[in-house]
């Protein structure tokens, strides 16, 4: 081979060794839950697995910090951004920047509001979540007190989340017809996600709202259940609950759901605390999304089932559902133990 034919080979090899890889920038909410975690690595492991690149960034719910990490990734030049948002109506002027350098923004988890510039959301169908928690919770309730009527409060998510308003509906178009009916009773009188919501989704703040519940509705009946769309509050709300007797003695423990399956709500549901969650595989959520990103950077349609359900304000988002997995002691091990999900000497 000529030097000449060696050069040109050269120079062939190095543009394509350039152009391999796009990179996905990722920006997730925050390290202090550890399914997003688990939703950040997962999406790192498939998106290399798939040929890209990837910057990982987490804001600990800090917004300036998740927007700044954002412009960064723009400025840096990925192809696509995946954006789990911490308040999801504060990313418009961050998302216009990205439309016109041209890079695509897929929703992730969590839709983003109030811009025309989300092109897709991956998630799962958090109706049905909502669903599934009122659903275990009223079966724990007859299983645990008979008959009724029972006595609940009710606890929802983050008002900056849009996911959390879809939880409260799904779970209040189990209850409210009962409620309506007597069956249960919100002793408290608090209810709408004006009133139960929880920033942040913050366990502190649920357990201290769990203490004034307890010490200004519950001192003369107690409380049979409580509606919690989240592990990290269903901690802190039990936590709440323990401190004022409950578990012990003739206070059985109120009945508990929850969403995430974190390692610490499993080991509660096995010691009999909480009494149910709900499993989202981000693995699932984690492959969606890089087959989103692939056919987007290779030119193609990505893959949806829902063109209906998210409108943000501005458009409705073309979406992905996956559908979640409601868990409790009869089927935790298939569900949590046989997806691999984790092993036993995680959870026991």
């Amino acid at each position: 081979m000529t030097l000449k034919a060696i050069l040109a080979s050269s120079v062939l090899a190095l543009t394509a060794a350039a152009a391999v890889a796009d990179t996905v920038g990722i920006a997730m909410p925050t390290k202090s839950s550890s399914r997003w975690i688990s939703d950040g690595n997962s999406m790192v492991e498939q998106f290399k697995a798939a040929g890209y690149d990837t910057i990982l960034q987490y804001a600990e719910d800090d917004i300036p910090n998740q927007l700044a990490q954002i412009e960064n990734m723009i400025t840096n030049g990925v192809d696509v951004l995946v954006i789990a948002a911490i308040d999801g109506t504060t990313l418009s002027n961050a998302l216009e920047n990205a439309h016109f350098a041209g890079i695509k923004t897929i929703a992730y988890d969590r839709l983003i509001r109030d811009s025309e510039y989300v092109d897709y959301y991956a998630t799962f169908d958090n109706f049905k979540v909502g669903v599934q928690q009122a659903s275990s919770l009223v079966a724990g309730l007859a299983e645990r007190f008979g008959e009724g009527p029972y006595n609940v409060e009710l606890f929802g998510g983050s008002p900056d989340d849009n996911n959390a308003y879809f939880f409260y509906d799904g779970a209040m178009s189990v209850l409210q017809p009962m409620i309506d009916a007597g069956k249960v009773q919100i002793v408290s009188g608090q209810m709408g996600m004006d009133t139960v919501g929880t920033l942040r989704w913050d366990g502190a703040v649920a357990q201290a709202r769990m203490d004034n519940l307890l010490s200004a509705h519950y001192t003369d009946a107690p409380v049979h259940g409580v509606l919690s769309p989240y592990d990290g509050l269903s901690i802190g709300i039990i936590s709440s609950l323990k401190g004022g007797g409950y578990g012990s003695g003739d206070l059985a423990m109120p009945i508990v759901s929850g969403q995430d399956a974190e390692i610490r709500s499993v080991k509660s549901m096995l010691t009999g605390e909480q009494y149910s969650t709900v499993f989202k595989d981000t693995r699932a959520l984690a492959g969606v999304t890089v087959g989103m990103v692939d056919a987007l950077l290779k030119g193609g349609e990505p893959e949806i089932n829902d063109t209906t359900t998210y409108d943000n304000g501005v458009k409705v988002v073309p979406s992905f559902l996956l559908e979640p997995v409601s868990v409790d002691l009869s089927n935790w091990e298939e569900v949590i133990i046989g997806s691999g999900y984790y092993t036993r000497d995680q959870v026991e």
